[in-house]
């Protein structure tokens, strides 16, 4: 299993304790009110709002709720700007911090306090996103599929790499070919539990466990923050850390 496959792994388990917080919902919420300010409000015409819209299917938010949203982010009081930030955890892990968010002062005040305060500090914008490439990742219940006439029907779309997990298929493509799959899988009739952008690591960096907690720590933090959208790391993960991490 990939380190990427860990941390997916890591995350899911954390996605209920999530969900309590309506965490995700509020996420979500915010990708549809972005893309919708950004590609206009018709999801057959704005590839971003569908794959918002997928994902808002899959944390089970109404459809009122996607609406409303939907809505406001058509109108001037959905106003949202994309902030990054690029610092270093524990250990000389590199974070990386993305904000969606209407007001800066408040943002860049908090995620500064969270280096601060958690053993890390805030850097400078694009002093660490080389060690970080953009790419697509969905996620598709394994179901009926079979997994290697599946991989063989999408592999053309650009897919470069499949891996398989227990209830689930983890679908990673370079960010250009993002659309294709999107649209393969639609021409599938396969809805993704989750579509996006993230930023996979280049190369990672060993840490011991009580580092690696630290740092797990201190991404617990932003994502508790209402402003922070996704928070990624270049931390090895080896087969003892992510079993400890996941308890």
């Amino acid at each position: 299993m990939s380190g990427h496959s860990k941390w997916s792994t890591i995350k899911r388990k954390k996605g209920a304790a999530d969900a309590k917080r309506s965490k995700m919902f509020s996420k979500v919420v915010k990708e549809i009110m972005i893309a919708a300010r950004e590609g206009g409000p018709d999801p057959d015409m704005n590839p971003k709002l569908r794959m918002a819209i997928s994902n808002a299917k899959g944390v089970n938010m109404p459809k009122d709720n996607v609406q409303r949203a939907i809505n406001k982010g058509s109108s001037d009081e959905g106003k949202l700007d994309e902030l990054t930030f690029e610092g270093h955890g524990p250990g000389g892990v590199a974070i990386f911090v993305d904000c969606l968010t209407d007001n800066h002062l408040r943002t860049v005040g908090s995620v500064r306090s969270i280096f601060n305060k958690r053993g890390g500090n805030l850097g400078t914008n694009g002093s660490l996103s080389f060690l970080f490439d953009r790419k697509g990742v969905f996620e598709v219940a394994k179901g009926e599929l079979d997994p290697d006439e599946f991989e063989l029907e999408i592999i053309d779309a650009g897919v470069e790499e499949m891996e398989v997990e227990e209830d689930h298929f983890l679908i990673t493509c370079a960010l250009e070919d993002f659309g294709n799959v999107q649209k393969k899988l639609e021409e599938m009739n396969l809805e993704p539990e989750k579509a996006e952008l993230q930023r996979i690591p280049t190369t990672t960096k060993e840490v011991e466990l009580s580092t690696a907690r630290s740092v797990m720590a201190m991404i617990d933090f932003f994502e508790d923050d209402d402003d922070v959208q996704a928070v990624y790391h270049n931390m090895e993960l080896t087969d003892e850390i992510a079993e400890a991490l996941s308890e």
